[in-house]
């Protein structure tokens, strides 16, 4: 990750820094590791939207190496950096096509509002900088300003949009885009979809169609199934990856706004969780601020400390 975009990955992360920064400065102002810290840090992890499952393993390595022992809050923050980048690694996976699917077809979802669109336009625009010829599906039908957004970053990428009618069955269109892109030698084809989760049966009946139809052209697709995630919405997102999930066979997940208001903690409790790989996270509108996922630099930004590069 490039400085710049650690400074703006720090920034988003600032509300759950000075949550957690100032928690560890509060218990920590040079004190002995007994129960009673222990007991305060566990609480404030959980608060910082890491989940009681990271908490409890991370009081218990501290228990284990650093029980009893006078330490300070800048030695806490090194070490938990280093407990949550122990968590974040080997979740931290770069996405990457596989050149043997010509399309590598790769299944967008998410609830509506967590920018499942500009995600998809983000990742065209990189892929078709290397030189990919990459092709996008607008399967969210039903949602004009949906079709409207990623015939924008059409225009933005140069990549072609397959797109119909608002209401068109977003099944056939997958399917006829898949033909496409099979004929003219894609290397990606990126299928945005609905997300009216208030409506679960119908969702899933939409999802399995799409995949249905697909498989009548390409047995082996969708290839990747990438869920987005909004991190704004903090322990909500740990109930639609387990939604999800049920509908799908989600591969991946793409954790985006990471702005001032994010509750960054959320990443390590899916991490822990589901173990499902983190392939990027979002911090702003431009295209740039869509980057693979560093699990050090998060975790540094998370606890206060500057980035490893």
């Amino acid at each position: 990750m490039a400085l710049g975009f650690f400074s703006r990955l720090k920034e988003g992360l600032s509300r759950s820094t000075q949550k957690l920064g100032g928690g560890l400065t509060g218990i920590f102002t040079r004190r002995k590791l007994d129960d009673e810290a222990l007991e305060e840090l566990e609480d404030l992890l959980i608060t910082a939207d890491l989940g009681p499952g990271v908490a409890q393993k991370v009081i218990e390595s501290f228990r284990t190496s650093r029980f009893g022992t006078e330490v300070t809050d800048e030695e806490i923050r090194l070490a938990l950096a280093q407990e949550i980048a122990s968590i974040l690694e080997p979740v931290a996976i770069p996405f990457t096509p596989d050149p043997a699917h010509k399309p590598h077809v790769v299944l967008v979802v998410g609830v509506n509002g967590v920018g499942k669109t500009t995600t998809i336009g983000k990742m065209a625009r990189f892929f078709s900088d290397r030189g990919s010829k990459v092709m996008m599906v607008a399967g969210d039908t039903f949602r004009a300003a949906a079709v409207e957004q990623l015939q924008i970053w059409g225009e933005r990428t140069g990549c072609p949009v397959i797109a119909g009618p608002q209401g068109a069955d977003a099944a056939g269109l997958a399917y006829e885009a898949l033909k496409r892109g099979k004929a003219e030698g894609a290397d990606l084809l990126f299928v945005d979809t609905a997300g009216r989760l208030h409506n679960k049966s119908a969702l899933m009946e939409e999802l399995a169609k799409i995949i249905r139809v697909m498989r009548k052209f390409d047995e082996s697709a969708p290839h990747s199934v990438l869920l987005v995630l909004d991190a704004t919405t903090g322990q909500n997102a740990v109930e639609q990856v387990r939604v999800f999930r049920e509908l799908v066979n989600v591969s991946g997940l793409v954790v985006t706004k990471l702005d001032g208001s994010a509750r960054g903690g959320i990443v390590v409790a899916l991490a822990d969780g589901f173990g499902l790989p983190v392939h990027a996270v979002g911090v702003g509108e431009q295209v740039e601020d869509l980057r693979p996922f560093s699990a050090m630099d998060y975790a540094r930004g998370l606890v206060g400390l500057p980035g490893t590069e």
